[in-house]
């Protein structure tokens, strides 16, 4: 499975099994980490056990089931491109947890955010958190309820940019890898310009 296939096949997991995620596929994850801060600046940080950050109905809102690891997406402060680089560096170990058939899910607020779990230096800011584990084949019907409450319907390929000439494949390729990317509540507020062969994201209105 390549990347793109793995944008194609990931969706957000909310419902976590007992089986503990493999010591291989921990390896796997705790290199490319490893590598991506290196690349980044950031200090993404992968926790077997963050249990207690998300299970019980106080903490999670009983959204999240089973929680067992996650991966907290941190980095400076003083970083202006902070959260960019989470988003974009973030992404790329989900899809390398799809592809090692790990469920994950994107947490900007549904967790105990008190917990020392999170606790960060001086220098550093908290920014958001990935759950990651195994999961069953099927979403649970809670998992489904809230996917139907939470999400949009996705906007149309077309929708996302605005061009003067007709637009080539590899561009297309990228704007709807783009349409299947996570946002909070599937608001996807991003658009693209392409023109002369560069391409500008932008978001309206901000």
């Amino acid at each position: 499975m390549n990347h793109l296939e793995a944008i194609q096949h990931r969706v957000s997991r909310r419902k976590y099994n007992n089986t503990p995620i493999g010591a291989s596929q921990v390896t796997d994850l705790n290199t490319l980490i490893r590598q991506l801060n290196a690349e980044s600046g950031l200090n993404m940080t992968y926790v077997p056990d963050g249990a207690e950050a998300f299970n019980g109905l106080t903490k999670s809102y009983g959204l999240f089931i089973g929680v067992r690891s996650v991966i907290l997406l941190k980095g400076p402060g003083t970083d202006v491109h902070l959260f960019e680089k989470c988003g974009y560096y973030g992404e790329q170990v989900v899809l390398e947890a799809t592809k090692l058939g790990l469920g994950t899910c994107w947490v900007a607020g549904t967790y105990d955010t008190k917990s020392p779990l999170f606790k960060t230096e001086d220098t550093e800011k908290m920014v958001c958190v990935i759950t990651i584990g195994n999961v069953d084949v099927e979403k649970s019907f809670g998992e489904k309820l809230i996917s139907k409450l939470a999400h949009r319907k996705v906007r149309p390929l077309d929708s996302f940019y605005e061009t003067d000439t007709t637009p080539p494949d590899w561009f297309l390729s990228g704007v709807s890898a783009v349409q299947r990317a996570p946002s909070a509540m599937n608001t996807q507020k991003f658009n693209f310009t392409l023109s002369k062969d560069q391409v500008y994201a932008h978001i309206p209105n901000t």
